[in-house]
């Protein structure tokens, strides 16, 4: 660094100058002692046993009966190896014809289009409702079609999507409904946890999710117990695991061609420590967030943090740009952001309309306008539950300097 440099507290740390956060942000570390102790109570189980620890065992039936605890109105869970898996399956269940349109969030992850097109269904996009990134009931409304057979809602970053008014859409025009909960474990629409308003939910639980059983993984959550016998089918290729007289080593029995999504028993077990603290992960990240807020509202004129509520069990965190007021885009200055020692991600390429990958197998060109356009305007904040009150000050003068940069004369 020159100089100059050092001398001007005010040069963009892009530019040379020196960074608002020059020490490492807290690591999250999810899995800590007690995921260790879960891991090891596996080995100790199954020893004393005297049996290898596999999958579809003790530590799985704990996890599932916790999960659907958790979730608190009854039903089914069923464990699995990936959060893509998840969906997979779920959608698999489901029983849909071939070709049918499943109408799907344009904000997402690729897993969940490539779910929809690797059962031979057609996705077709619904837009997202202005300034957010979940679609709404008018958004939905406007895209059912004869040929629609199922919907894909997304509860993206922690917020719940307005889930219940959406099911009742669908739900009179004959839709099932598959709840894509990936980014929003214990979020909640009124009181209510998602994942409980659908006829199935799909949740990811791989490694930096809010709440994980390892690497990877997934769960498939429902309140039918035939659609829970379907998952568990299409979970474990295809086998009738509740018929009686069932034979697992008889594959003469089996229904039909399914993969092997089984998650295994220490994963199993790691998600059981890790679910039981999720209240709190959520409860410290709303907190941590409510922080930040207080201190962006004092010396930011540019950016708009999302509005955060005690329904939410926040994953990232949107933070928008308005720019007339700058003259930069809102991905430039969330580059800025980042240089300053932030974890930022400056845009969300997570708008389905703009992967050209996808596009081929999309029901048409429909365009996603408000999808783009949030994306367009924002950029994310990456945190985790151990931030605090130090950090928010650092996040929130980060900002400032970046903002004072480009702030429009």
């Amino acid at each position: 660094m020159t100089p100059e440099a050092e001398a001007d507290p005010n040069r963009l740390a892009l530019h040379g100058g020196p960074k608002i956060r020059a020490t490492p942000l807290p690591g999250r570390f999810a899995f800590g002692d007690a995921e260790l102790a879960a891991v090891q109570e596996v080995f100790a189980h199954y020893k004393a046993k005297g049996v290898d620890f596999g999958y579809q065992g003790d530590f799985e039936a704990r996890y599932c009966k916790a999960f659907v605890d958790f979730l608190g109105v009854g039903g089914f869970a069923d464990a699995v190896a990936t959060g893509t898996g998840s969906l997979f399956v779920a959608l698999a269940a489901l029983q849909l014809p071939k070709g049918s349109h499943v109408l799907v969030s344009p904000i997402t992850d690729p897993g969940t289009i490539n779910a929809i097109i690797l059962n031979g269904l057609v996705p077709a996009l619904m837009d997202s409702m202005p300034g957010q990134y979940n679609a709404g009931p008018e958004q939905l409304r406007a895209r059912i079609t004869p040929k629609t057979k199922a919907v894909c809602l997304v509860h993206s970053a922690g917020k719940a999507a307005p889930v219940e008014e959406m099911v009742a859409l669908a739900h009179e025009r004959g839709l099932k409904v598959l709840e894509d909960c990936s980014q929003s474990h214990g979020a909640k629409w009124n009181g209510r946890k998602v994942g409980t308003f659908g006829d199935i939910a799909a949740f990811s639980t791989m490694y930096r999710k809010n709440h994980g059983t390892g690497g990877c993984g997934g769960v498939v959550f429902t309140r039918d117990e035939n659609l829970y016998r379907l998952v568990r089918a299409h979970a474990d290729r295809g086998k009738p695991f509740w018929r009686e007289g069932y034979n697992d080593k008889d594959p003469k029995q089996f229904l039909f061609p399914a993969l092997n999504w089984n998650l295994d028993e220490l994963s199993a077990a790691i998600g059981i420590s890790t679910l039981g603290k999720l209240d709190s992960v959520n409860r410290r990240r709303r907190e941590f967030l409510r922080s930040l807020t207080t201190e962006l509202r004092q010396c930011s004129k540019v950016c708009s943090p999302s509005p955060v509520s005690d329904d939410d069990a926040p994953f990232f965190f949107p933070i928008l740009v308005d720019a007339a007021r700058v003259t930069c885009s809102a991905r430039e200055f969330g580059e800025c952001v980042r240089a300053e020692g932030i974890s930022v991600n400056p845009h969300y390429d997570y708008v389905v309309s703009e992967w050209d990958y996808a596009k081929p197998h999309l029901a048409d060109d429909f365009g996603t306008p408000n999808a783009a356009a949030v994306c367009d305007a924002s950029f994310n904040l990456l945190f985790n539950e151990n931030f605090g009150a130090a950090e928010a000050r650092d996040i929130a003068a980060a900002i400032a300097k970046v903002e004072r940069h480009f702030l429009r004369a």
